[in-house]
């Protein structure tokens, strides 16, 4: 039986007068990549702050691991947030800090580790994540696109983390960039048995490494189904994204890829 690792019940999520998300149901199941998609202003990074704990929703429930994190009180709270890790959109590293020093932080500040044993650690990081051993001392300011989404994948990873919530990870990378990005997350999940949240718009992404997509539209999540599944709904979003030019592309080249 396959078991739930996040559970988001009935959510409600309003701006002032805009409501974003109405009666959303969705589960993330544990050892899966889960693509999220949907067109612009249907909040799928307001659906994965929300999960995270980063904004409360209006109304309905999420709960992680089985608990629901506005319930808890803030020790409790912040043992279940420990266990997953988040990539932002733009990597949001401390422009300040090396890389190694980026890595380390939640090291010293939520695992009390001390500061030599916590650079150590961000090395055996960085490193995981594919950077060169020189890359640890560099600053953000001197990397390139890809090298800041790896660094700020070492940092997610930093806690040992059972669910990595990725938001738009490979958006901006060349295509060689971005595919071999595809492949470490799908490395690193069978490696060490990761839950995986994936906000994308990348058709390669969700052809190559996820294994369902759920689709948000008309505030709610429309379909959660394997890739197949989800071609076939009658959605004009559905039909024109994955049916599309760039669809057709994606869908060749990992058939080709098989």
């Amino acid at each position: 039986m396959v078991t739930a690792v996040i559970e988001v019940r009935d959510l409600v999520n309003r701006f002032g007068a805009q409501t974003v998300h109405e009666h959303l149901d969705l589960d993330v199941q544990a050892g899966e990549v889960l693509g999220v998609v949907g067109g612009s202003g249907t909040g799928k990074s307001v659906l994965l702050r929300s999960i995270v704990g980063l904004r409360e929703p209006s109304a309905g429930s999420v709960r992680v691991f089985g608990e629901n994190l506005q319930e808890l009180n803030p020790q409790r709270r912040s043992e279940v947030e420990r266990r997953f890790g988040v990539l932002f959109q733009q990597g949001a590293l401390f422009s300040s800090l090396t890389l190694c020093e980026n890595v380390a932080l939640p090291l010293i500040e939520h695992a009390g580790l001390k500061r030599p044993d916590a650079e150590a650690l961000a090395r055996v990081k960085l490193a995981l994540s594919g950077l060169p051993p020189n890359a640890a001392q560099k600053y953000p300011s001197q990397l390139s696109g890809g090298m800041i989404k790896r660094a700020a994948l070492a940092r997610a990873l930093a806690l040992d983390p059972e669910i990595l919530f990725l938001d738009e990870p490979t958006a901006g990378l060349d295509p060689i960039g971005a595919a071999a990005f595809d492949q470490l997350i799908l490395t690193l999940r069978d490696a060490l048995g990761l839950s995986v949240f994936l906000v994308t718009h990348d058709l390669d992404t969700l052809y190559t490494i996820c294994d369902r997509i759920a689709v948000l539209s008309q505030k709610r999540v429309l379909i959660a189904d394997r890739l197949p599944v989800v071609e076939q709904h009658p959605d004009p979003w559905i039909q024109e994204y994955f049916h599309g030019p760039r669809g057709r592309a994606a869908q060749a080249a990992a058939t080709r890829s098989q």
